[in-house]
């Protein structure tokens, strides 16, 4: 049978005996009835009870526990001093860290030894705890002080929190030397360390740290400890050091735990083993949101994109609701697809489901409609926004990048900053690559020069890779090689083919000849470089130097991406490859190419041929009207309705062949034509490019 509620004890008055005011109290933590407890409050004040340690201690923890952490400071406060005992000091400081209030908790141990309270075991591990939050070392090394002036330095309590506290401080070596000190340590202490080198980033570390803990006799591995072990694994992308994790799971029966399916099922995706994680995923018989958000998640780590959004689907057909990580997954799934129905239908559910205010989701949302061509749906998301922080900033910054807009980028980012809000990394790329691209040097060199200086950003190499594609697009190729030289790290090779790409453009043989060698070594099996320096001798009649560089390539087993591109019709998608005759369609499309080709003859237009192909015996123009993208363009003028614009992806970069006769296309069929290349959208309309021929 069920006891009395806690109510009628009350209302019995058998609230006057402290004990029964206790056991109401500890039935209201429970129940969180913040109406019950404030009647009990009541009683202590009016039998002057509020003296009884173990009734206040209760007190602060129920308004703590219910999340009326103010009401507990007020009654904390209000309470003389000789009431509070180091259980309710501690209690509290432990509730303010978990709050996320560090500073406030240690402003609350600095007043508690004011008082002449020392503290004990159990206050040094709550306010290691906040000092670690703080990620302040200098805070952690004064309690670490205090800890061994008052003789805690073996508590394994006391330790354990120590380690966690340096390696938040992301000081490992004060970690190991705290560890190696402990005279006894429990699983608490070495997963501290497992976690510690996972966080910063010392994989292999962690890994051998839960070696460690297997030789130990007196020590069990649980959850965390091979959780945080097949974490530094998949970061690692060490398949086999995961498998072995895998076996510790099987051994000590933490299969079952959800916890670690999920962490087997990351470990595997992460690790490109996709048919292991989805055995695992498959093994699951609860699943909940998170093991859905892991599937989703490793098919796009994965590239199956339409994968990932099916499995977003099956999840909301068997009733899983998507949080905010499944909206962010799947939104980049549909961009990745440009798969634009499929991006408005998981926005009607970001509707359906009271997420329109979550930022984390917005931001996802401005992201996809930008990759799917759609700027328009993208900015009005971004209008809709009422309180903008830097991800929703940086979102629609990028979609303008994406879409060539170089003078929205800069306007955007020029509101953002008047605003009072700190760019990013992202939000700098963006703006430096815009500055790239309409040729605003000085512009750049400034805000590139601002991020250490007034925004106390460190540029990446990304940044650096921006600013050598700046400088080389104004033809100030020395100054970029300069610029390289004085980077602070080793040259990526997005920087060293930057700088490539310049010396093509300018016909710098010399330069990039030593740029393509350097590109060799460090990714001999990118067949960009390979055909840039060839396409540079090609230009100037070096025929047989670019066929052995060519040669060169076959030589190391490179071959280069076929070209190819897609088009969606009536929800079908059409995919084309250069001369692709494969069509049911094909003698139409042809025919209009025939056509398009003679009216824009007629506008004196004359193919650019030099880089076509090494053999002068082929017929080079005509090769060029059969990429890819124009049998595509070709199709879309044959079938979509003369009011729909043409969307076409194409997998590589567009050629500027391809390119010219798209702006001879917009005008001659007075269409707007989309173009989503590998780097950029380019939108044709009345003969012209949003790129405005800068790409």
């Amino acid at each position: 049978m069920r006891g009395p509620s806690p109510l009628k004890f009350f209302y019995k008055g058998l609230c006057s005996i402290p004990t029964h005011l206790n056991h109401l109290l500890n039935a209201s933590i429970q129940t969180r009835s913040l109406k019950l407890a404030t009647q009990i409050h009541t009683q202590i004040i009016t039998n002057n009870y509020t003296f009884l340690p173990f009734l206040f201690n209760n007190l602060i923890n129920f308004y703590a526990k219910c999340g009326c952490l103010n009401q507990a400071l007020l009654l904390f406060s209000i309470t003389h001093h000789h009431f509070k005992t180091i259980v309710t000091w501690t209690s509290l400081i432990a509730h303010l860290s978990r709050f996320n209030m560090p500073l406030q908790a240690l402003s609350l141990f600095n007043q508690m030894r004011g008082f002449g309270l020392y503290p004990n075991q159990f206050t040094f591990s709550a306010v290691l705890s906040a000092s670690a939050a703080t990620m302040m070392i200098l805070h952690g090394q004064q309690l670490h002080s205090l800890i061994h002036k008052h003789g805690f330095d073996g508590n394994v309590f006391v330790g354990s929190a120590l380690v966690d506290m340096y390696a938040k401080c992301a000081d490992m070596l004060s970690a190991e030397k705290v560890f190696s000190q402990m005279p006894e340590r429990n699983i608490v202490s070495w997963n501290s360390m497992i976690v510690g080198f996972l966080h910063n980033n010392f994989y292999d570390r962690a890994v051998g740290v839960l070696k460690d803990v297997l030789r130990e006799k007196t020590v069990i591995p649980n959850e965390v400890a091979v959780t945080s072990a097949l974490s530094a694994c998949a970061n690692m992308g060490a398949s086999d050091s995961g498998r072995q994790v895998h076996g510790v799971v099987v051994k000590y029966g933490l299969v079952p735990l959800t916890t670690v399916k999920n962490s087997l099922m990351d470990m595997y995706f992460k690790c490109r083993v996709f048919d292991e994680g989805i055995k695992m995923f498959q093994c699951v018989g609860d699943r909940d949101v998170v093991t859905w958000n892991v599937l989703v998640m490793g098919c796009v780590q994965n590239d199956k994109f339409e994968e990932a959004c099916n499995h977003f689907w099956v999840m909301r057909r068997e009733g899983i609701l998507p949080d905010e990580a499944s909206f962010s997954t799947v939104l980049h799934s549909s961009g990745s697809l440009a798969a634009l129905h499929q991006g408005a239908a998981i926005h009607d559910q970001i509707i359906k489901l009271g997420y329109v205010k979550n930022m984390r989701v917005l931001g996802p949302l401005i992201t996809m409609y930008a990759k799917c061509g759609n700027l328009v749906d993208a900015y009005r998301v971004f209008e809709g926004i009422v309180d903008h922080n830097v991800i929703s900033w940086t979102a629609m910054i990028s979609a303008y990048r994406l879409h060539g807009c170089a003078n929205q980028v800069i306007e955007l980012f020029e509101q953002m900053l008047s605003e009072g809000i700190k760019p990013s990394h992202v939000t700098f790329v963006c703006v430096l690559s815009a500055c790239s691209h309409t040729g605003r040097v000085e512009e750049g060199l400034a805000y590139f020069n601002s991020m250490k200086k007034i925004y106390d950003t460190n540029p990446g190499p990304e940044h650096y890779a921006c600013m050598v594609d700046l400088l080389g697009r104004a033809g100030r190729l020395y100054e970029a090689n300069r610029f390289i030289e004085s980077m602070p790290m080793k040259p990526t090779p997005s920087v060293l083919g930057a700088l490539l790409g310049a010396c093509r453009k300018y016909g710098d043989l010399k330069m990039g000849r030593e740029v393509a060698e350097r590109l060799f070594q460090m990714e001999p099996h990118n067949p960009g470089n390979y055909v840039l320096l060839s396409n540079m001798y090609t230009r100037i009649g070096r025929l047989e130097e670019a066929n052995d560089v060519r040669r060169l390539m076959g030589v190391n087993g490179i071959r280069k991406e076929p070209g190819c591109s897609w088009i969606d019709v009536k929800n079908m998608t059409f995919v084309f490859t250069s001369h692709d005759r494969s069509h049911s369609s094909t003698g139409e499309i042809y025919k209009m190419l025939e056509k398009m080709e003679k009216l824009m003859k007629k506008k004196r237009y004359v193919a650019e041929t030099e880089l076509v192909t090494n053999s002068p015996d082929e017929n080079e123009e005509r090769r060029l009207w059969y990429h890819s993208e124009k049998l595509a363009l070709a199709f879309g003028l044959l079938t979509l309705p003369t009011d729909s614009p043409i969307r076409i992806k194409k997998n590589l970069r567009t050629c500027d062949h391809c390119h010219t006769v798209m702006k001879l296309a917009s005008k001659i069929f007075d269409r707007e034509i989309i173009i989503r290349d590998i780097n950029r959208f380019h939108q044709f309309a009345d003969g012209f490019c949003s790129c405005g021929d800068y790409w």
